[in-house]
């Protein structure tokens, strides 16, 4: 598989600043050491429970912010070693859908000028050019043309995402990141927009990084699909294999929390034992371990590196694959 967006041992820890003189002290550990590719047309899901660090690797990949150590290369280019004039015009490729699409549009703006903003920013359109081809985009993710002069309020949730995504692929991207693009979304609007994501794959061979925490939309858009926990990934498989044979305690944990209607495809409840620990003082040895009931002695001491095939890696002692 030739990466897309290779990610390697990327790490973010911000300094916690403690006392009246606010010095630097400990470090709040958002990201630890993760490593992954994505090739083109590809769907990375990355699963976790909130403070995981799934928002922070968003934001690191696309560098929005800048990561403590690591390497994260763009079709061949080292996106860390780009100046901004360089890096701005390096962003045309890889867009962001967010997860709130009431506070991601300016209300102040109507549709037409927040998602032709790209184009006029990368000089790729201009004057009725650019109108022509913002209203191209907004009816192929279903608005009308007509949504070009309307603002942000006068749509219902579902459809502000659509505006959203618009945003993102008027520019032709070969890289979307969406950060929990679903979840402030009612069931039924979530699977349109699941449908249009995967849709606009098919024709334009976008790569996502699906950031979620609900398992079942990940398992209908992902190929394959990375488990965080505490800045870590904790298992990493390709999608069918994950759910048919999850390997790491605490995504068993998280599968078994996943209702279903279905009493055969229903899972034994897996109830993780206190809270997760926090990143700015994490465990000795492997970060899952005071919450598992597997654990050994070894857990407690050694942390385990993520092994494996290419088609299912594991950060387990005790389950390895």
């Amino acid at each position: 598989m030739t990466a897309l967006l290779a990610v390697r041992d990327l790490r973010k820890h911000f300094p916690v600043r403690r006392g009246l003189l606010r010095r630097a002290g400990a470090a709040l550990r958002a990201v630890d050491g993760v490593s992954f590719d994505l090739a083109a047309g590809e769907t990375l899901g990355i699963v976790g429970e909130s403070g995981s660090g799934k928002t922070t690797l968003a934001r690191l990949v696309l560098r929005l912010i800048e990561p403590t150590g690591g390497g994260v290369r763009f079709d061949g280019t080292d996106l860390l070693a780009l100046d901004p004039a360089a890096l701005r015009r390096a962003r045309r490729a890889m867009q962001l859908v967010f997860q709130d699409p009431v506070g991601a549009l300016d209300p102040r703006q109507c549709v037409g000028d927040i998602v032709g903003e790209g184009l006029a920013i990368h000089g790729l359109a201009a004057g009725a050019a650019r109108r022509t081809r913002v209203a191209a985009v907004l009816q192929r993710v279903g608005l009308g043309a007509d949504a070009v002069d309307r603002f942000p309020h006068e749509f219902s949730g579902g459809q502000r995402q659509r505006i959203g995504i618009a945003r993102a692929v008027v520019l032709e991207p070969r890289l979307i990141v969406a950060d929990e693009p679903v979840s402030a979304l009612d069931v039924s609007i979530q699977a349109q927009i699941v449908n249009l994501l995967q849709d606009l794959q098919e024709e334009r061979r976008i790569a996502y990084l699906f950031i979620a925490h609900d398992l079942r939309v990940v398992e209908h858009i992902a190929h394959r699909v990375a488990i965080m926990y505490l800045g870590r990934i904790v298992e990493l498989a390709d999608r069918r294999t994950l759910y048919a044979g999850a390997r790491h305690p605490y995504t068993r944990a998280l599968m078994s929390a996943v209702p279903s209607i279905d009493a055969a495809a229903r899972r034994e409840r897996v109830v993780l034992r206190g809270e997760a620990p926090s990143p700015i003082d994490p465990p000795a040895g492997c970060p899952f371990h005071p919450r598992c009931a597997f654990a050994e002695l070894r857990c407690r001491v050694e942390v385990p590196a993520l092994t494996g095939s290419m088609d299912h890696q594991v950060a387990c002692h005790v389950f390895p694959v």
